[in-house]
């Protein structure tokens, strides 16, 4: 196998394949769900994140006028943890893409993993005061931790579409 600069060449069991790699791309790996690129898939986080923020303060303003103002809170809370989660995955992930790819300025993953590490332990605490504390509904806290993994799933599917 030869590489160059701008294109690499692979030997299939049909004759050699030229694919070229523009910056940000990553090379085919002939399974259709896993072709995108770097830039795709931080715009699916940044959308999902975005999603989580406009569905949690939909479904929180709807269970704050029925079910009052300590479900709403719950939910809040609970989508609030899903998008901080989405969030530092996408630092965790582009610090670790950042050592693997030549191209680009490793990005420090000692003090991500630090931040990930007391984004844990933040989390840890929200959630176990407002369980003590709110007297809110924990299945409105379960549907707003539920909302990274919903949108997560929208995007996954949209992703071979594009």
């Amino acid at each position: 196998m030869s590489e160059t600069s701008q294109s690499e060449t692979r030997k299939t069991g049909t004759g050699e394949t030229t694919v070229s790699q523009g910056e940000g791309s990553q090379p085919e790996s002939g399974q259709p769900m896993f072709d995108f690129s770097d830039a795709q898939f931080v715009f699916a986080l940044r959308r999902s994140m975005r999603n989580i923020a406009v569905l949690g303060l939909i479904v929180a303003g709807l269970l704050t006028v029925f079910y009052g103002w300590r479900t709403g809170l719950m939910l809040v809370i609970g989508a609030g943890i899903s998008f901080t989660g989405v969030w530092e995955w996408r630092r965790l992930i582009a610090a670790i893409n950042s050592r693997m790819d030549a191209n680009l300025a490793p990005q420090p993953l000692a003090r991500t993993i630090l931040t990930f590490l007391l984004r844990l332990a933040m989390v840890g605490a929200v959630l176990y005061g407002s369980l003590r504390y709110l007297e809110g509904s924990v299945y409105a806290l379960i549907a707003g931790l539920s909302l990274a993994m919903f949108t997560l799933t929208v995007e996954a599917f949209r992703m071979p579409k594009r």
